[in-house]
């Protein structure tokens, strides 16, 4: 048994994988992973896993990818491994109706107790499935003819129209399998 640490940042490298991916097969595998602060990352907490784990990780994938080619697999249905929900949320209904914020999540309740930090009365308009990759598409999509305030937040004239773009964008769109967002 290898017990020498890798860092989920250099794993997700490794294997060509999307970090949060790797979170979420993490949970899956039940594996629990250390968290250690490290000068290399300026003094953050920075997850690590055993090699071992990683093993396990990789073989996961290697097994999905078999998995994928199998012919019974229907072709219409994205691979799950980056999937989460694109939302649309009004920042502040009442005293700023036209602030939204738009962007990827792959647990839509953690992500809206996030904003609530600074924003405690967002609201949820829509969520969509999607994948991490269509997220700046999307976004670069529904906000046509909208005022970027900041990053991934934008003001309207009308929400209703943008909220109708998220949903014309995501009925073209592949379909992804609804996960537990």
């Amino acid at each position: 048994m290898n017990n020498e640490l890798i860092s989920v940042i250099d794993a997700a490298k490794q294997l060509k994988k999307y970090k949060q991916t790797l979170f979420k097969i993490i949970r899956k595998l039940k594996i629990t992973p250390t968290k250690q602060k490290h000068s290399e990352h300026r003094g953050q907490t920075i997850t690590y896993i055993t090699q071992e784990e990683f093993g396990r990780i990789a073989e996961y994938f290697s097994i999905k990818q078999d998995s994928n080619n199998s012919t019974d697999i229907q072709p219409s249905i994205q691979d799950n491994s980056d999937a989460g929900v694109f939302y649309l949320i009004q920042l502040e209904p009442t005293h700023d109706p036209r602030r939204f914020k738009v962007g990827f999540a792959t647990t839509m309740n953690d992500r809206l107790r996030q904003h609530r930090c600074s924003a405690p009365f967002a609201t949820v308009i829509g969520t969509w499935p999607c994948r991490k990759l269509w997220e700046q598409t999307a976004i670069d999509c529904v906000t046509i003819d909208c005022e970027k305030v900041h990053t991934e937040v934008f003001r309207t004239d009308n929400i209703e129209n943008v909220k109708n773009r998220c949903i014309q964008f995501f009925a073209l769109m592949p379909k992804v399998a609804k996960i537990n967002a």
